[in-house]
C-alpha cells in the first residue's frame, strides 16, 4: 500500500481530456510541450513553502493509466472510440525537473517543470496540482509548528478531521514538514512512519471510575502508557489518579510515560501538573497537550511558561488551516519549440515563457540569499532583475550558484532513487537551516528575493509587446 492505488487516468478534470481530444484530432498530441508549476503567494501569510509530494507524484505518474473501466466510462461520456483506443496505451513518457522533496521554495519561481508530448503533459495537470498543492501546504504548516515548538515532540493527530482520504497524504506531508509521528496507522504503514497514540475520553467513561480505567490501561500498555487527565476534572481527579497509577507502576518495575491535557488553560494546567509530578519524583513523565493546537498556540504557550513536552496537532495541520489550499498553478511555457506565455493586463500576472532553470545563490556559509530564474540555455548570470519592477536589480557578488532543480523523471521513469518521507523530512530540516531567520518569522516575514535574468525578462517583454500589438491591430 502506498496511498496511490486509486490514481487512474480518471484522476483528472474533464477539461483536460477535452483539450487532449482536440490536440489528438488536430495531430498535435506528440508536439513537444513544457509546463511549469509554481505558486504566487506563500501560505499562511509566511515567506516560504516546504516542497512536498514529489515522491507521491513520481509514483503516481508511473501508474497513470486508462484501463477498461476508465475507458468504458469515457465512452459513455461521449468520447470517440478511436481516441479511447489510443488512450488504452497511454503512459507518461515525459520528463520532470524538480527540487529535492523537502527543499524550501518561494513564490513566483518555477518549482517543477514537466516536458513531453502536448497531450500527456496536459492530461496530468490536475494530478500535479492536486498532489503538490496539498502536500506542500501541509508540510509548510508542519514546519511552522516545528519552528514554534523547537525540540518538543510533535504528533500529527489529524485523520479524523481531514478531508476524507486526503488524511493519508496529510500525514505524510506533516512528517516531511517536521512532525515526529502520526496517529494514522494507514499512513504509518504506507510511508514507514512512527505511529503514536494515547487514549480517548470514551475509554475512561466506559469504566465505573477513572482510576479503574487508568489501571487497566497501564496494565495493558506498561511503560508506553500515556494517561488522559481531563475527562472529569484535570487537577482534582485526573492528576491524583494518574499519580496513584504511576506509583503502582513503579512498584512493579514500570514507568508512566506521560499524561495528556486536552482542554482548559493548557499553560496553567501544565505548570500545576508538572509541579505535582516533580514533587512525586516523577520527573521523567512527559506532558502532552492537544486541542486546537497550531503554531500560534504553541508559541503563546511557550511565552506563558507552559511546561509541555509535546503537542498533538490535528485539525489545523491536516486541513492546512486557515488557508485550506495553496494557490499553485500549472502554466504552459513552450510548445513546438516556441516560448509561450499567458498575458495579462498587469506584468505581475504574465507568466515566464520558455524552458527555464533556477539557481539558488548562496553565501560562503551556504545560506540562501536569492533565487534567479534563467532561460535554460544561458549561463549562470552575474545579476538578476525584479520580475515586475524594472528598476530593481541585484548583483551577485561573492555568492555561488547552486541549481535548485534536477531531472527526476526521464522517459516516464525515475532518474534515480525516489526519497522516502523520512529522507524528505531530513532534507527539510537541513534546507530550513539554510534560510535566514527573517524569512521564517510568522509576522511580516522579510520577502525572499526571487528575480529573473535580463535575457528571460527581455524575452517575456518582447512576447508581451507582440501580443499587445496583435490585439491592437
Amino acid at each position: 500500500m502506498t496511498g496511490n492505488e486509486s490514481l487512474s487516468g480518471l484522476y483528472t478534470d474533464r477539461y483536460e481530456l477535452a483539450m487532449a481530444l482536440a490536440y489528438w484530432r488536430s495531430g498535435r498530441a506528440e508536439e513537444p510541450a513544457v509546463f511549469d508549476y509554481f505558486f504566487r503567494r506563500a501560505p499562511f501569510g509566511g515567506g516560504y513553502a516546504v516542497f512536498a509530494g514529489l515522491g507521491t507524484l513520481v509514483e503516481a505518474l508511473e501508474r497513470f493509466r486508462f484501463g477498461d473501466t476508465e475507458l468504458a466510462f469515457l465512452r459513455e461520456d461521449g468520447f470517440p472510440r478511436e481516441f479511447l483506443d489510443d488512450l488504452r496505451g497511454f503512459a507518461f513518457r515525459g520528463s520532470v525537473w524538480a527540487p529535492p522533496e523537502g527543499e524550501v521554495v518561494f513564490a513566483d519561481e518555477p518549482v517543477l517543470t514537466v516536458a513531453g508530448g502536448l497531450l500527456e503533459t496536459q492530461i496530468i495537470e490536475t494530478l500535479v496540482l492536486n498532489v503538490l498543492n496539498f502536500q506542500t501546504l501541509v508540510a509548510t504548516k508542519a514546519s511552522r509548528c516545528r519552528h514554534a515548538a523547537g525540540k518538543r515532540v510533535l504528533s500529527e493527530f489529524g485523520l479524523r478531521r481531514a478531508q476524507g482520504t486526503g488524511g493519508l497524504w496529510a500525514s505524510r506531508a506533516a512528517f516531511v514538514g517536521g512532525c515526529d509521528n502520526t496517529s494514522n496507522l494507514a499512513a504509518a504503514r504506507a510511508y514507514g512512519l512512527e505511529a503514536a497514540g494515547t487514549m480517548a475520553h470514551s475509554f475512561i467513561q466506559s469504566y465505573d471510575s477513572e482510576l479503574e480505567a487508568f489501571r487497566v490501561f497501564a496494565r495493558v500498555h506498561g511503560s508506553s502508557t500515556v494517561l488522559l487527565l481531563d475527562t472529569y476534572d484535570t487537577l482534582r481527579s485526573g492528576l491524583p489518579n494518574a499519580l496513584a497509577v504511576a506509583r503502582e507502576m513503579e512498584a512493579r518495575g514500570e514507568k508512566l510515560k506521560g499524561v495528556r491535557l486536552d482542554s482548559g488553560d493548557l499553560a496553567y494546567l501544565s505548570r500545576k501538573v508538572r509541579a505535582a509530578l516533580d514533587e512525586a519524583g516523577l520527573e521523567t513523565v512527559g506532558i502532552l497537550a492537544s486541542n486546537q493546537v497550531d503554531e500560534h498556540v504553541i508559541r503563546s504557550l511557550k511565552e506563558q511558561g507552559a511546561r509541555i513536552d509535546g503537542f498533538g496537532i490535528g485539525t489545523s495541520l491536516a486541513t492546512g488551516a486557515p488557508d485550506g489550499a495553496l494557490d499553485g498553478v500549472y502554466k504552459l511555457a513552450e510548445t513546438g519549440g516556441k516560448p509561450r506565455l499567458k498575458a495579462s493586463e498587469t506584468v505581475a500576472k504574465a507568466t515566464l515563457p520558455g524552458r527555464k532553470t533556477v539557481y539558488r545563490m548562496e553565501d560562503g556559509d551556504g545560506m540562501a540569499m536569492a533565487d534567479v530564474v534563467c532561460h535554460a540555455d544561458e549561463p549562470v548570470p552575474d545579476r538578476m532583475v525584479h520580475p515586475f519592477e524594472p528598476r530593481m536589480r541585484l548583483e551577485f557578488t561573492g555568492w555561488r550558484a547552486r541549481p535548485l532543480r534536477d531531472e527526476v523523471m526521464r522517459d516516464g521513469r525515475p532518474t534515480g532513487h525516489v526519497p522516502s518521507a523520512a529522507e524528505a523530512a531530513e532534507r527539510a530540516r537541513a534546507a530550513l537551516g539554510r534560510i535566514p531567520p527573517e524569512h521564517l518569522r510568522f509576522e511580516n516575514p522579510h520577502t525572499y528575493k526571487v528575480g529573473v535574468s535580463v535575457q528571460l525578462r527581455d524575452l517575456r517583454d518582447t512576447l508581451l509587446a507582440e501580443k499587445r500589438k496583435e490585439i491592437d491591430s
